[in-house]
């Protein structure tokens, strides 16, 4: 059974659904229609086991403004290795770094001084986001590769493909956050708990 980060959380009922999830993702990126500030954050936070909070490129400043207001469990940064390193050092909080994939050779071959990975598709050229953009990628450059991290598959999934997602690809984790959406930047609670449902079957027995 993989894990399942819900990410994007921007209301109360977008976090009540997603109780099952294993992480809740808070994304501090202003121009993402899924952004929060650190106050709101911190309101939706309260309870929740397991929080991610997402970046793109911040300053320190940036990240500590977050913690300061959010006890963040995860950083997932979309940045350099030597910068994901960097803050995971200055701020003590474990450190994923998201990377685009189009080909094996975008696999990360060591550790990078990071916690663990966000595997998902490349932006397309001239996308004004990073991320997934709701793309899935070719599964099958996964087969060979030997994950030197934990690691979360993203981009594209929904809960029509992620049981076969997970199948194709053995991910320990899977992450979704448009997926869960019927309108662009609001969670749908009735997606959300199908996601993990497919995600998240009960044992045979228990059926």
């Amino acid at each position: 059974m993989s894990r399942v980060k819900i990410c994007g959380i921007n209301t109360p009922a977008a976090r009540d659904a997603a109780r099952g999830a294993d992480w809740l993702g808070f994304v501090f990126f202003p121009p993402s229609p899924r952004a929060v500030t650190p106050a709101a954050a911190a309101a939706l936070a309260a309870g929740v086991p397991a929080r991610v909070g997402l970046f793109v490129r911040p300053t320190d400043d940036d990240v500590a403004a977050v913690l300061a207001a959010v006890p963040l469990d995860v950083l997932q940064l979309y940045d350099s290795p030597a910068r994901c390193a960097a803050l995971r050092v200055r701020f003590g909080v474990p450190v994923w770094r998201a990377i685009g994939v189009a080909a094996a050779s975008d696999l990360p071959s060591g550790t990078e001084g990071v916690d663990g990975f966000v595997i998902e598709a490349k932006p397309p050229a001239g996308a004004s986001r990073p991320g997934g953009n709701a793309a899935t990628f070719d599964w099958s450059i996964l087969r060979d590769w030997r994950a030197p991290l934990p690691w979360l598959l993203a981009g594209g999934l929904t809960p029509d493909n992620v049981a076969a997602a997970i199948r194709a690809t053995g991910a320990p984790a899977v992450d979704v956050s448009s997926g869960v959406e019927r309108e662009r930047g609001t969670k749908d609670p009735e997606l959300i708990r199908a996601f993990l449902a497919a995600a998240k079957p009960p044992p045979e027995h228990a059926r």
